[in-house]
């Protein structure tokens, strides 16, 4: 299963593209999208979709694994992850992705077997998990990677339970 994991956000967001077999899983690709601070936030938008649309018709992954939004006191910045976040999502579905979120929880418990854990922590075990020699950078594509292994550990039960109609 080719996976492509979304951590998402309005000035870098961040992609990992990850083959799995539910046992094993090897990055293919991660990076960012970034926007031009300067440009009106739909235009920010437009860049994302654009962007992460040309990332995914390059490598056809077969399912997207997003960020769930946090809770983030400024109101501001949660709606312009959340925006994003729509944008990643209409790019997966314009494609005709399945399309799963995890919490931020959910990802550390994933991949580190801790829901606690430290961003230092997921980045290292993101590292071994892919056999990577170094942690990847910047931050939101390690982030991204992260969440695609959340759906590599998840994703068989998951697709399972869609294919007979119960979503999780």
């Amino acid at each position: 299963m080719r996976i492509i994991g979304i951590d998402p956000g309005i000035a870098t967001t961040g992609y990992g593209i990850v083959d799995s077999d539910g046992h094993r899983s090897v990055a293919i690709e991660y990076g960012c999208v970034l926007t031009d601070k300067d440009l009106p936030g739909p235009q920010r938008l437009q860049c994302i979709y654009r962007e992460l649309s040309a990332v995914v018709s390059r490598f056809e992954p077969q399912v997207m694994a997003v960020e769930k939004l946090f809770f983030n006191k400024n109101i501001n910045s949660a709606m312009q992850v959340g925006e994003a976040r729509g944008v990643a999502i209409l790019t997966g579905m314009h494609a005709g992705l399945d399309i799963f979120e995890y919490t931020p929880l959910q990802v550390k418990q994933s991949v580190v077997g801790f829901g606690r854990a430290e961003k230092k922590q997921v980045q290292q075990m993101v590292k071994v998990l892919l056999n990577l020699t170094k942690i990847p950078r910047p931050d939101d594509a390690a982030d991204a990677l992260a969440v695609a292994l959340c759906h590599a550990h998840s994703g068989t039960t998951l697709n399972a339970l869609t294919r007979r109609g119960t979503y999780v």
